[in-house]
């Protein structure tokens, strides 16, 4: 079985005045040894050092990209919090995405965490935490809807235009022209010829 091993790391946060990272070598370690252990192929290491909450993680992305190729059968994790810090929702989209390229997520410190094989502790938990994740969900719409009646019973609501504390939106006279960076530049160097 191919195999990705994906560690994840962000600063001490225990420490404000530290801005060390923590070392991702602990996670290597003990996933190679269970990858040994169990005769896996390791096709690739992926580290991030950053917020686990960040979507735009670079070795996340390139190593799902991996998966979505095929290139791998699972992707291995410490934990499932090393995996991703995102809203539960977020979270279950990415599992749920694995399991459409063929792809499992394991966990080797949690042992229900193991969606290559037909574990239902596995399902029922995945299960559970889809329909947090659901309410989840379901609780930030709740609460966006109130506080736009809230508004709109206030006379407030402008329906996401700009309030009218703030300036008016600057309107381009160049609307619809090609503005790329090297337009940009072309015009910049005519004004200056000009004003010369």
């Amino acid at each position: 079985m191919n195999i990705a091993i994906y560690a994840r790391v962000s600063k001490d946060e225990a420490d404000k005045n530290d801005n060390r990272y923590q070392n991702p070598e602990n996670q290597l370690v003990a996933i190679r040894k269970y990858c040994d252990l169990k005769g896996h192929q390791i096709f690739g290491e992926y580290v991030d050092r950053r917020s686990g909450a960040d979507p735009n993680r670079d070795q996340f992305r390139l190593m799902m990209q991996h998966a979505s190729i095929r290139a791998v059968d699972a992707i291995i994790v410490w934990k499932l919090d090393r995996f991703s810090r995102e809203p539960m929702y977020v979270v279950m989209g990415y599992i749920n995405q694995l399991k459409t390229y063929k792809c499992g997520l394991i966990s080797i410190t949690e042992s229900w965490l193991d969606t290559t094989e037909d574990n239902p502790v596995s399902e029922l938990i995945l299960s559970i935490m889809a329909w947090f994740s659901a309410e989840e969900r379901r609780k930030i719409s709740e609460r966006t809807r109130l506080g736009i009646e809230r508004k709109k019973a206030e006379g407030t609501y402008r329906g996401g235009q700009r309030g009218k504390d703030k300036r008016p939106r600057k309107t381009r006279k160049d609307k619809g022209q090609k503005r790329g960076a090297h337009e940009k530049t072309r015009l910049f160097i005519k004004q200056k010829l000009q004003n010369e």
